[in-house]
């Protein structure tokens, strides 16, 4: 669990969210910025929790030390070279310093408990992190594009859940959510229990065994306002 001594006057938890680090215009300017979509803002508040942005700039993972949970965001392809893979010709979007900024806060939050919830990219990254691989195109692999239908067009996807699991406890058997991305979970690594499939065989949710929560989910729950059970779980996680 994160540390709590230091909260001072706040009374809610601290929950860390990754940036991304890209061009980005306000006004008249048209400049490199650290951003993330503010639906995982209003996720972290509406379940009870101060999100604090941690964007892949001067990496520290003593900043664990002040946070209460953390969220490894979604965004763009995980660099091939992560895993040792030749990239393929559709991995063409990457940020290998944001790759590397996001393992070394996974690393941290691993090693001192704190609870974690990876979304989409961040699932990946979770694997990769701890030692697996990713499919580079998953219409290679399922033969459709469910996953990620349109250009900025989320997909809709349902999961069956393993019984038994924090999954299942947060979730149910079964759970629908929103889906955009064209890579997934291959080798699964060592530590990383599955805990949920699409009907197609993708991996969808996975947990770090020996840990209360560390869980990763390859939808985005951030954009239901309506179902903010991860949240609320993961806040309820610090406490």
């Amino acid at each position: 669990m994160g540390s709590n001594g230091s909260r001072g006057i706040l009374s809610r938890p601290r929950i860390g969210i990754t940036t991304y680090l890209e061009p980005a215009a306000w006004g008249i300017w048209n400049r490199d910025a650290a951003l993330v979509p503010r639906v995982y803002l209003d996720a972290v508040v509406a379940a009870g929790g101060v999100p604090l942005l941690l964007p892949p700039v001067g990496t520290d993972p003593s900043v664990l030390e002040i946070l209460d949970g953390l969220v490894i965001a979604g965004g763009c392809d995980v660099d091939p070279g992560s895993y040792r893979a030749t990239p393929h010709p559709e991995t063409v979007d990457t940020r290998p310093g944001r790759d590397d900024h996001e393992a070394i806060l996974i690393r941290a939050a691993l090693d001192r408990d704190v609870p974690l919830l990876a979304i989409c990219r961040g699932l990946q990254m979770l694997n990769v992190t701890l030692g697996g691989t990713l499919h580079q195109h998953l219409p290679d692999v399922v033969a459709h594009d469910a996953h990620r239908p349109e250009p900025a067009t989320f997909g809709t996807v349902e999961v069956k859940i393993e019984p038994g699991t924090l999954t299942a406890r947060i979730l149910g058997e079964r759970a629908d959510g929103s889906c955009y991305h064209h890579q997934a979970l291959d080798i699964v690594a060592p530590g990383l229990k599955v805990t949920a499939r699409a009907g197609d065989g993708t991996v969808e949710a996975a947990e770090v065994e020996g840990h209360d929560f560390a869980l990763g989910v390859q939808w985005h729950p951030e954009e239901n306002p309506e179902d903010l059970r991860l949240f609320t779980a993961l806040i309820r996680s610090t406490q």
